[in-house]
């Protein structure tokens, strides 16, 4: 990174911060090929075999996991820092979503409550992990560079992204042209996916330090004890908050207008194929074009949101977002779709890396694992709030994919709404000040 010493602290070397970003190139994989391209799709068309219910099936069977992500994800920030176990928990929740990912090859026709099953554990793997990950940015990067720090690694990211994708794409060629089944060609990219996983993020962990201290006299606690005094930690941040207004004013808004975005990221395969008639080849090419154009978003807005400021910079988010469901909505063509699905990799890419460094900007010193534990607690809301929304619009309406999504663009415009009355200084200077 260019300029190392003004964007990370003290102690924090360029490997370790290369490191850091790898872990989000090891799971953007996940999200991108069996969340976004690949499974979802076969999930609604083969597994549940395209009945009028599958796609809000695919929604409910998420929104368990993010469910569950949503109740363990505070407990598990605030023991992360209170015994120091960021890394080891990293480390668990690598093993388990490679694990269940690889065994979703196994997910056939008919299949639904193991293909159920299996996505609930990788995928509340893969959000723990991203939680956890996140909560390392502010003991990596200085104040002032957040914003592209995240957006480095975010960008990297969606490098893994396409990575994982051209496997997939490559796997999908080779074994359409033997006649594989749909099963076989479909396993196969998870198989990609769960490796990719693995090989990147462990060596990424293995170099990337726990500075966090454990506080004394935890290290014999059995489990109650520890669980119970995580709790106490994530009350006591939760209060301390109550003194950050800013701070919670920006999690109802990252919790409305991320559900947008989950929208989009869990059915856009589903939209293309159902609404654009586009093949699972096509499809692939799709995502990994919008994963060009999401690390170029992540990357570009970093250093933007580093000068415009955290309110101005999401605000640019989020009318790019406004501006891409009005042309997914009015696509009637293969040409204008294209265009709206790279305005989404744009919008992508800044407001997730973006929601990330403001975060960090606002998170109180010493708690910043319960912080992100928070944030883990609106993003995996609006991950069911935004696509169950779609599910049961689809429902109502028979299938009327257009109606969704057109209906998903509320959330933006109501989260640019909660997003002007946030004051991004006064919420840090609030974060810097002694606790009451």
């Amino acid at each position: 990174m260019h300029g190392g010493r003004q964007l990370l602290r003290s102690g924090a070397s360029k490997k370790e911060a290369f490191a850091w970003a790898s872990l989000d190139f090891a799971n953007s994989g996940y999200t991108t090929v069996v969340l976004t391209a690949v499974f979802n799709a076969y999930f609604v068309s083969t597994v549940m075999g395209g009945v009028a219910l599958a796609t809000l099936a695919w929604t409910l069977v998420l929104s368990v996991s993010y469910l569950l992500v949503m109740i363990t994800a505070p407990v598990l920030g605030a023991y992360a820092d209170l015994r120091a176990r960021k890394k080891l928990l990293l480390i668990m929740a690598t093993l388990g979503c490679g694990l269940a990912t690889a065994l979703l090859a196994s997910v056939g026709p008919g299949m639904w409550a193991w293909a159920a099953l299996l996505l609930v554990v990788s995928n509340f793997c893969y959000a723990t992990h991203q939680d956890l990950s996140a909560a390392f940015l502010p003991e990596i990067a200085t104040p002032q560079a957040y914003g592209r720090v995240s957006g480095y690694g975010w960008a990297w990211g969606y490098l893994g992204g396409l990575v994982a994708l051209a496997g997939s794409l490559a796997w999908v060629g080779i074994a359409q042209s033997h006649a594989m089944s749909a099963q076989e060609v479909v396993g196969g990219t998870m198989l990609i996916t769960a490796a990719l996983f693995v090989t990147v993020a462990l060596p990424a962990l293995a170099v990337l330090r726990e500075r966090a201290v454990p506080a004394q006299h935890t290290q014999d606690w059995q489990l109650k004890h520890w669980l119970a005094a995580s709790w106490g930690r994530l009350h006591q941040t939760w209060q301390l908050s109550g003194s950050q207004p800013d701070l919670r004013r920006f999690l109802w808004c990252v919790a409305v207008y991320h559900a947008g975005v989950q929208t989009v990221i869990a059915l856009a395969a589903v939209y293309a194929q159902q609404v654009m008639g586009f093949s699972m080849a096509q499809t692939l090419v799709l995502i990994l074009l919008v994963n060009i154009t999401a690390a170029i978003g992540a990357w570009g807005f970093g250093l933007l949101q580093d000068q415009l400021g955290h309110a101005r910079g999401l605000m640019l988010a989020l009318l790019f977002w406004i501006g891409m469901i009005i042309l997914a909505w009015m696509a009637d063509t293969e040409p204008l779709f294209w265009a709206a699905a790279n305005c989404a990799g744009l919008a992508m890419g800044a407001s997730q890396s973006g929601a990330r460094a403001a975060v960090a900007h606002l998170a109180r010193p010493g708690h910043q694992a319960e912080t992100f534990g928070l944030w883990g607690v609106a993003v995996n809301f609006s991950a069911i709030l935004g696509p169950v929304s779609y599910g049961v619009v689809t429902w109502i309406t028979g299938n009327a994919h257009r109606t969704a999504m057109l209906a998903t663009g509320l959330f933006f415009i109501v989260g640019l709404v909660l997003l002007m009355r946030v004051d991004f200084d006064r919420g840090h200077r609030a974060a810097q000040s002694p606790a009451s």
